[in-house]
């Protein structure tokens, strides 16, 4: 993460950026898509039992979601510090990867304050499935590839491009918009807890994303940028209720020394699904202001909502079996 963000803030060369984004931690949406992800959720969910392993990780997300709108926040704030000095835009768009960069020291102290126990809980043992578990995360993991791809299609940097070209916004406006709906996304994470204690983790999981969608597709057809942002807003709502239930779903319907490895199933294919839509999305944008990528991002997880309540409806984590 450190050597990310000093080799963005110092390069000019597209094909050296292309090289570092594709080696390194860059990742053009908020969420974390690492390769330490799943030890942190297999840790997490060692550490609870049932019962509270969905509230612990709406409280994972919740943290995520509050810092990372509080840097959505101060995106622009760079630039308008490189405009107080007279600089260019671009020396202050340059920092702003420097401080992402620096970032990476607090990670390193935070990390190295980890207790002993917490930094041996992973071993070799836990990348086994069992044939049960291999035939669920395998689907679970096919299902979550298919939600990622159409995320693809909609990530931050991807919907900031589309909101310059159609309606101009600045990046100073567009971080605030960014902040507003990183910060309801991050209290709807509580709400998904007790939702899911009266109709299930599956039914959370779709039943708030279909809506989000649905809001995603009024977004790409708004007749002006206020209305446009204020849905927006209005699906932050809903589109982070589902992350910290699957998670903890994830981390349900498998032996609890086969979480590591199914926290890895389930995660490395979403970053690959992920990858190449940007690409798509954006030489659509080339081609039109029209918000084809939002649309078909909403598509795809419309279409990965209702196969998940069709194949997993019936598959229930102990805690609901049980009540």
């Amino acid at each position: 993460m450190i050597i990310t963000g000093v080799a963005f803030g110092l390069s000019q060369s597209f094909i050296l950026l292309v090289i570092i984004g594709i080696i390194t931690t860059m990742n053009p949406s908020a969420g974390d898509v690492s390769p330490f992800l799943p030890l942190e959720q297999s840790l997490l969910a060692d550490n609870v039992g049932a019962t509270e392993r969905t509230s612990l990780f709406a409280r994972y997300a919740l943290t995520a979601s509050l810092v990372g709108s509080v840097g959505a926040l101060c995106a622009g704030l760079p630039v308008v510090i490189a405009r107080h000095f007279e600089y260019a835009d671009q020396t202050g768009r340059q920092a702003a990867f420097i401080f992402y960069g620096l970032a990476g020291f607090i990670l390193l102290f935070a990390y190295s304050h980890l207790s002993d126990t917490s930094r041996m809980r992973a071993s070799k043992t836990d990348s086994a499935l069992s044939s049960k578990s291999r035939r669920i995360v395998f689907r679970l993991s096919a299902l979550f590839s298919l939600d990622a791809m159409g995320g693809g299609f909609a990530t931050q940097a991807i919907f900031a491009l589309w909101v310059f070209h159609k309606f101009g916004i600045s990046m100073e406006t567009l971080g605030i918009v960014f902040f507003a709906a990183g910060t309801v996304a991050a209290f709807s994470s509580l709400a998904a807890v007790k939702i899911a204690e009266h109709i299930g983790l599956v039914r959370t999981m779709v039943f708030t994303h279909i809506p989000a969608s649905v809001l995603l597709i009024l977004v790409a057809l708004a007749p002006n940028v206020w209305i446009a942002m204020a849905l927006f807003i209005l699906r932050g709502l809903l589109s982070q209720m589902d992350v910290p239930v699957r998670t903890s779903y994830v981390m349900a319907v498998v032996a609890p020394t086969e979480r590591a490895a199914a926290a890895s199933i389930t995660n490395v294919p979403r970053s690959l699904a992920s990858a190449l839509p940007p690409i798509a999305a954006g030489w659509m944008l080339d081609q039109s202001t029209f918000g084809w990528p939002l649309i078909i991002c909403a598509v795809c997880k419309i279409t990965y909502d209702l196969l998940l309540l069709k194949m997993f409806k019936d598959v229930r984590p102990p805690e609901e079996s049980n009540s």
